[in-house]
């Protein structure tokens, strides 16, 4: 498809509102131009048509099925979007709660912040939040920085965070960028093993980040014994919030002993991800680490009144500009708000019988590696396939043909062939059937004709790539766009 520069035509363009009219009767004469601006020339028709057609080329989750293991792509209520625009929040200034004497007038935003925290707090059994930190892994980031920040206090010499091969992919990186050494221990029939943990424990060791339920889609039953051994060494455990849609309403995590635990909010909260973000990381601490949150902090007064404090002497300062992205806890606030604790629990219920559906669907059609009752989301197995020369890849690519995004490939690493798929709560019965019907086609035709199943994609505008020289080779200038 040609660029829209590509497209334009000298002389063509569009139409004032009004015949005779020039352009300054809407821009000052001294702000006009005395050069062209270099933009294209093309009609008002050439301009709809085009972006339209870009537009049709995109995938989202309001169009299509996301089955991405371990990233909760679900459906974004547009209530909260219409939440979100309300003109006494788009219209505040970020820096009005700031100003003596201003508070008064974002009162209501202050209030969804404090509340917000509130229920967060609520569902997760954790005794305080913060909304600041940006994304995801800002809020891992940040909640390493706690840890470290608790242990600096208690004068505790601590050198390394302890990270199992089944926790998410970022937190070894986390954990790297805060100055930690990580040391991985290896997962026994798909969970943290409590005897492999008791031979990295030491001392020196900070926390340990984990993922419940993991990346397998599998819950740690060992956690009581986990924590018992990490506070042996006072040692904090990390809860790492990607997997919150398994089980929130069903269990509270700061009940289970975790005392940090960051949520993504753009995944098990409906706001949304990706491309439609921005993101939102909240972190939630226990009791003893509650000195050591970022600041400012929303704080109810005794009349009423809502206000920010900065007092925290023990705070590990700012990690975020103003308060977070104050739109996306927006829309989280509402989502919580409508579905209510019945609500958030039968989410749960709904995405972990969704994927344990297509778990049993698929298990006589490909290898599944932990095929028993799992959480939102299961790990499913290319190696039969890859017998034919048809690799985790290759299916992944035929789904893309058939209309569907690709799954999860290649994580977790521990899983050879790895295609991981989470369906989440909002599709339906029809849907997951759809995709797992042609996920059993594609695995009938790599039987049959691996030879096909490796060409694909054939039907997209983009058919298969040389990966590798398109990475070490990548060219992006204007003429080697081709229509």
């Amino acid at each position: 498809m040609k660029t829209i520069f590509e497209k334009s035509v000298p002389g063509r363009e569009g139409c004032w509102p009004c015949d005779g009219i020039g352009e300054e009767a809407y821009i000052p004469r001294e702000l006009l131009r005395e050069n062209e601006a270099g933009l294209p020339s093309a009609g008002e028709l050439d301009v709809v048509r085009h972006f339209t057609k870009l537009s049709q080329r995109n995938f989202g989750v309001d169009g299509n099925f996301y089955p991405l293991g371990s990233c909760t792509m679900k459906y974004n209520p547009k209530f909260t979007e219409q939440v979100a625009a309300l003109p006494g929040f788009t219209r505040l200034h970020p820096v009005m709660p700031q100003l003596q004497g201003a508070g008064r007038f974002c009162q209501g935003a202050l209030e969804v912040m404090y509340e917000t925290e509130q229920l967060l707090c609520e569902v997760t059994g954790m005794h305080s939040y913060t909304l600041h930190p940006m994304a995801g892994a800002h809020g891992e980031l940040t909640g390493v920085m706690l840890m470290a920040a608790y242990h600096k206090d208690k004068g505790n010499k601590k050198t390394k965070i302890i990270v199992p091969d089944s926790a998410h992919g970022t937190n070894p990186a986390s954990a790297a960028v805060a100055g930690y050494d990580v040391v991985s221990i290896e997962s026994r029939d798909g969970i943290v093993d409590p005897g492999a943990l008791r031979e990295v424990l030491d001392d020196e060791v900070a926390g340990m980040m984990m993922t419940c339920p993991n990346t397998l889609g599998l819950f740690e039953k060992h956690l009581p014994e986990i924590v018992a051994m990490l506070r042996e060494v006072d040692a904090l455990l990390y809860y790492d919030g990607a997997n919150l849609n398994a089980i929130m309403g069903q269990m509270r995590v700061g009940d289970a002993g975790f005392d940090i635990v960051h949520l993504n909010l753009h995944k098990t909260f409906g706001t949304p991800h990706g491309g439609g973000g921005p993101g939102s990381g909240p972190v939630g601490v226990s009791e003893r680490v509650e000195p050591y949150l970022p600041i400012s902090r929303v704080e109810k007064l005794e009349d009423g009144q809502f206000a920010l404090n900065y007092d925290y002497p023990k705070s590990i300062g700012y990690v975020a500009p103003f308060y977070g992205n104050f739109g996306v806890y927006l829309k989280a606030y509402a989502y919580m708000l409508r579905l209510g604790k019945q609500g958030l629990s039968r989410a749960s219920e709904n995405a972990v019988l969704a994927a344990n559906y297509m778990r049993k669907r698929l298990e006589d059609h490909f290898e599944i590696p932990y095929n028993r009752i799992c959480m939102h989301e299961f790990v499913a197995s290319a190696v039969r396939q890859a017998e034919k020369g048809v690799r985790a890849l290759d299916i992944a690519k035929a789904l893309l043909d058939k209309g569907h995004h690709a799954p999860t490939v290649y994580f977790p690493l521990i899983v050879k062939e790895c295609i991981m798929v989470e369906p989440t709560e909002t599709e339906s019965k029809a849907t997951l059937d759809h995709f797992v019907d042609d996920l059993i086609a594609i695995a009938e035709e790599a039987e049959a004709n691996p030879e096909a199943v490796q060409q694909c994609p054939v039907t997209l505008p983009v058919t298969r790539l040389d990966e590798t020289q398109a990475a070490r080779a990548m060219q992006l200038t204007q003429d080697l766009v081709e229509d």
